[in-house]
């Protein structure tokens, strides 16, 4: 294995180091693949099955999930699936001593990252890996904004989330305060309340809010964390 590999570029860039997640029953293989991944920086967990990493791990932490086709249970292809079902859009990496070429072509065609045949070159999977963290990269710092704007809607009450909502609408206060019983006065206080809170200077700023969040106007409900669904609907 070359001493200097590009994923320990990756691992420095961030405080904390990307974090992989290895799925084979074969404890040879988890212990080997652990090694040869921490020593270019990145945090490894390793699992004997798909069940057990659901009832240990959380998907929606992971940069990147290595993962044997041939599984004790679910296999590595059927457990791939349901996470795409669920939008749980983690990189996935397969290995596989039984590999054949239909297998290869439903993971790739799936959106898998690569599939090595046992045994594979270090630096093969090495490579493979480099890209599952890139690409989760890229997708984390594209849905940064609406993961911040979500943690800001935390702090709104729920009327204030109703208030935006219907802010956001294009209905003036009096019809505001008509929808929610509540008087002009106080939804304007609610107003500055949910513009201070939510840190938007404009009008127009709310409304960019609250396309990203996909927000009722009923409600005031944003969209659910697609990591968070998927952790409660995969058994």
């Amino acid at each position: 294995m070359p001493s200097r590999s590009p994923l320990r570029s990756i691992a420095r860039a961030h405080e904390a180091p990307a974090l992989v997640a290895v799925i084979d029953d074969n404890p040879d293989v988890c212990d080997l693949i652990r090694d040869l991944l921490s020593t270019v920086g990145l945090q490894v967990d390793t699992f004997g099955s798909t069940q057990a990493f659901m009832g240990e791990a959380d998907p929606g932490a992971m940069s990147c999930l290595v993962i044997d086709v041939r599984l004790p249970g679910k296999n590595g292809l059927e457990f791939f699936e349901e996470l795409k079902r669920a939008q749980v859009r983690v990189p996935v990496v397969f290995i596989s001593g039984y590999g054949d070429i239909p297998m290869a072509v439903r993971a790739m065609k799936g959106g898998a990252v690569e599939f090595l045949c046992k045994p594979f070159a270090a630096q093969d999977l090495l490579d493979a890996v480099q890209r599952g963290i890139e690409q989760d990269r890229r997708r984390r710092d594209r849905e940064a904004p609406a993961q911040a704007l979500r943690a800001r809607m935390v702090m709104l009450t729920r009327r204030e989330r109703q208030v935006m909502a219907q802010v956001v609408s294009g209905a003036p206060n009096k019809e505001i305060a008509q929808a929610l019983r509540i008087s002009e006065v106080t939804v304007k206080a609610h107003r500055r309340q949910v513009m201070s809170k939510m840190a938007a200077a404009t009008f127009a700023d709310l409304v960019r809010m609250s396309v990203l969040l996909g927000l009722d106007e009923r409600g005031g409900q944003p969209a659910a964390d697609p990591h968070q669904s998927a952790i409660r609907s995969i058994p």
